[in-house]
């Protein structure tokens, strides 16, 4: 008690680590740890008195996380929220012929036309236990009558491709929701000395990583804008490192392994947060010595090949928003933003603005406010703040 409150998370993460050394010594404890998640959810109060103070504590965790990260939920429904559901589902599913009794526990078995290969869906084990499978079948039928969804969107790492296999078969099979299904599954995280284990407890908490990423970002802030109010710094400091990180796993595609490398990731060349916002912090520059406040893309006019190829990225802006919607990889929105970011560059040192002539000037300057704003925007929905300067 004593250490869970100096540090509730670090002694979660202690006792979990503990846990799975010990068990590995001793598999009955596993046993053990089955037979209080039966009790739990059976309602035992002191299993119960645990579990809510535990949940409790966590939730804070997240939410402060998400607050850094600028990360919103319109709802959050933990799976304890389904439980009162789980019972009577899967009685009405044995009662329809969709599920059966086997040795004891519940399964739903699947035929060739349910999938190939598909092995049977256990939704309630012999000890009367519920699943994570019983969960998410409660879930998706509380989806269809509370909000009627047309797709819903799990993502999850690669390791649970069968797990959501047999349950979009299971939802089916079952009428449960008439909305399209889709699983994103992401590759492992891995830092350069090898993969992380929440078992094994070399896990960098994420609060931690942005922590260390905002201070990074800073050394590289106080150096290139000396000038800047050290509150600004802090602020560019702080935007850029959590984007860092947000982008350099959104950029990639989303079932490749990352290997997380900081030097790469808050590089100012190449596919990174940082580069891209350089190049939006630059458009805002040559503004504000142009005198020019943002606001007008009038005057623009396309003559040089190398406007020709900047305006034809920032027109194919809309198609990458659509294409990485619809494919659930936002990593071809980043790869279009990264390419626009290019062809601005080009643009900005092949081509004069503030010392072309007046008619060109202007047309010019249009053409950096219509880059800023595609950029911004792109930025934006990836999660990214975009900055006006760096």
């Amino acid at each position: 008690p004593a250490a869970f409150a100096r540090d509730a998370i670090g002694e979660l993460e202690r006792l979990y680590v503990r846990f799975s050394q010990e068990a590995g010594r001793d598999p009955a404890l596993e046993d053990a740890a089955r037979a209080e998640t039966a009790g739990l959810q059976a309602g035992d109060p002191e299993n119960r008195a645990l579990w809510e103070t535990f949940v409790r504590v966590s939730l804070a965790e997240f939410e402060a996380v998400y607050r850094r990260m600028g990360v919103r939920f319109d709802a959050v429904l933990g799976e304890s929220f389904y439980q009162p559901l789980l019972q009577p589902l899967v009685d009405e599913l044995k009662a329809r012929g969709i599920a059966e009794d086997d040795q004891g526990a519940v399964v739903i078995r699947f035929d060739e036309a349910d999938g190939k290969n598909l092995t049977p869906m256990l939704i309630r084990k012999s000890d009367g236990a519920a699943l994570y499978a019983t969960t998410d079948l409660a879930g998706l039928r509380y989806r269809e009558r509370t909000w009627a969804p047309d797709r819903v969107v799990y993502v999850t790492d690669t390791r649970q491709q069968l797990h959501f296999r047999q349950l979009f078969a299971a939802a089916r099979k079952a009428g449960l929701t008439g909305a399209e299904l889709v699983h994103v599954a992401f590759g492992v995280l891995s830092l350069p000395e090898g993969s992380m284990s929440s078992r094994k407890g070399n896990v960098v908490r994420l609060m931690d990583l942005l922590d260390e990423a905002a201070r990074r970002a800073r050394v590289v802030v106080d150096d290139k804008s000396p000038h800047l109010d050290p509150a600004e710094r802090e602020a560019i400091a702080e935007a850029v490192g959590v984007g860092a990180v947000r982008y350099a796993d959104l950029s990639q595609n989303p079932q490749s392994d990352i290997v997380f490398e900081w030097d790469r990731m808050l590089s100012l060349d190449g596919n990174t947060a940082p580069f891209l916002l350089y190049a939006l912090a630059r458009c805002r520059s040559i503004q504000r010595k142009a005198g020019a406040p943002p606001g007008t893309v009038e005057g623009l006019r396309i003559g040089h090949p190398l406007e020709r190829a900047l305006a034809l990225a920032l027109l194919r802006f809309p198609e990458a928003v659509a294409s990485a919607l619809a494919s659930t990889r936002p990593n071809l929105l980043c790869d279009h933003l990264f390419g626009l970011a290019q062809a601005f560059n080009r643009f900005y040192y092949e081509l004069p603005v503030l010392r072309a002539e007046p008619q060109e000037r202007v047309s010019r300057l249009a053409m950096v406010e219509a880059t800023a704003r595609v950029l911004g925007r792109g930025l934006e929905i990836v999660g990214i703040r975009p900055l006006e300067r760096m």
